[in-house]
This record gives structure tokens, sequence and C-alpha cells, in this order.
């Protein structure tokens, strides 16, 4: 018998007392907690590693500037959030899946060893042992199930409240990946913002996050190497009034990747952030707000 996660060790909610319309932050990969029944072979300091280390504190402040904010507190190495629920890698598991209801799909993120249990942290393998099959289950039900309900219910709060609502997904990349993204000599992005190529989120408000965060010194990319998950690809319904834009933060611009601790450029990034959702929540109450629901004009779509 596994232990019982109860809600509040899995993720907490923060409701904005001021709330900006639509708007909706959540932090998928920032959790701390690994629940006893992990049975992982790794020290926690390479568990950790894999953590968008500190995302939630960098948001911290986002619900006293007007955005509600969902923060998954489990470690995305339990369970990940931002992958759909058959991602499964099978050579995990002693037994068949399908027992448990589960149909597993092979994508590129399960080959990477990436998939909703990562396989491997800094190319090691993070289990010494093969998972009994009812773990899966178990995980999805005590992570992946309540999470994604709690979105979902953040979501059509602010669509029947306000007509719309916008999703901003924040993650942090590692500083080598933001570098592999560009030629070799070159410094990497500072932000990589995916909307799915257009897909999960007006163009008007992509544009505007990168231009906001440009005029402020920051290298912005769009789509790469990061184009979104799991989550900008099931919520972003931009005809819908829903959009849905994923934020991965360059590591170095706040941690010590290899300590796992904040460095001397956390404080500016917090408050950088704050500034950026307190512009957001003004704009949204006015010049974005048409584009929230199809009405404002995108000169790049006639």
């Amino acid at each position: 018998m596994f232990p019982t996660l109860s809600a509040p060790e899995v993720l907490t909610i923060h409701r904005a007392p001021d709330p900006a319309p639509g708007l909706v932050y959540a932090a998928p990969h920032a959790g701390r907690v690994y629940p006893e029944d992990m049975g992982h072979a790794r020290r926690l300091i390479e568990l950790r590693r894999m953590e968008d280390a500190l995302v939630d504190q960098l948001v911290a402040r986002a619900p006293q500037d007007g955005a509600d904010l969902l923060v998954l507190n489990t470690a995305r190495t339990y369970l990940d959030v931002n992958r759909d629920p058959s991602e499964f890698d099978e050579t995990l598991f002693s037994g068949a899946l399908k027992a448990q209801g589960i149909r597993p799909t092979r994508s590129f993120r399960v080959e990477q060893g990436l998939g909703l249990i990562p396989r491997e942290t800094e190319g090691r393998l993070i289990y010494d042992r093969k998972l009994d099959p009812a773990e899966a289950a178990r995980r999805l039900n005590a992570v992946f199930h309540p999470y994604h309900q709690a979105l979902l219910r953040l979501l059509q709060d602010k669509s029947k409240a306000d007509g719309f609502a916008f999703l901003i997904d924040w993650h942090s990349m590692p500083s080598s990946a933001a570098r592999a993204s560009v030629r070799p000599g070159l410094r990497g992005p500072d932000l990589v913002i995916g909307d799915r190529f257009g897909a999960s989120c007006a163009p008007a408000l992509a544009d505007h996050v990168a231009r906001w965060f440009e005029g402020r010194g920051f290298r912005v990319a769009r789509n790469k190497p990061f184009a979104g998950g799991y989550v900008t690809e099931t919520y972003g319904r931009p005809a819908a009034g829903v959009h849905a834009l994923q934020v991965e933060l360059n590591r170095a611009l706040y941690l010590d990747e290899l300590q796992v601790e904040p460095n001397g450029g956390m404080e500016r990034l917090t408050g950088v952030i704050s500034a950026f959702t307190q512009d957001l929540a003004l704009c949204l109450r006015g010049p974005l707000r048409p584009y929230m629901k199809g009405e404002g004009r995108d000169d790049r779509h006639g």
C-alpha cells in the first residue's frame, strides 16, 4: 500500500485579492517535495538539478500583483505534469501498464528519458529497481489529476468571470540548454517564449511579453528551443478565449545551478517579474483586452 499524499502537499493555489482580468500563473516544475514512496537511487542534489528550482519564489509576488498562482509542490522527477498522461516509459516497469488502464505512447520526450516519470538525471538512472505498474496509476491519481483539475478550474473560473483566460506557465531552463540553441560562442537567450508557434496564444499577447522583456535588456527567443509542452498544447485555445504561453527563464540569471541555490540575480529577477505582472494586469484591463476575445486586429493575419 502506498502512502497517501494530501492535497496541500501536492499543490498550492494562491488567489489574487485584486485579480487582473483572466490572468493565471502556474509553476509546474518548481516542486521540492519528494514523496517517501519514490524509492529513488540518486542523491537528492542530483534530483534537485532537474527542478525548475525556485521558480515558485520568482513568481511569489504574482497574487499581490493581480495573478492567481498555481504551484505544484511535488517534484517533477516523481511525476511530470507537463506531459501527456500516456507518456510512460514502459522500460521502467516490471510489468505491463495496461492492467492499470494505461496505454503508454512513445514520444520524443520518452525516448530522451523525460516522460511522465523521468528515467535519468545527469545521464544516470534515477531508479535501481523496476517500478511496479501500480505506481504509475498511483502517481497519476495522486499528482497529475489533482493538478490538472485545479488548473482547469482556475481557467474556467476566469473565463466565466471575465470572458477569457490567459495562462502563463513559468519554467526555467539550464544555461547549457540556452547556449545550445545558438551558434557556438554566443550567449544564449535569457527567456524563451513558447506559444506552440502561434497555436496556443494570440500573437499580440506573445509579442507584448517579448517586447516588455526586450525593453528591459533581456535577450528573448521565440519557440526555440522550447515551444511549449503538454500544458500549453492542451489549454491554449485562442479562438475560445483561452490563451496559454510558456516562459522559460535562463537559470544563470538567478541560480547557482550546481548547488541549486540562489545567486546574486535572484532579487533583481523577482522584482522584474513583479513589475512585468503589474504592467500585464494593467494592459489586460486596457489595450490587450480586445485580443483576449479575438476582437483585436492583428495585421499579420489580416
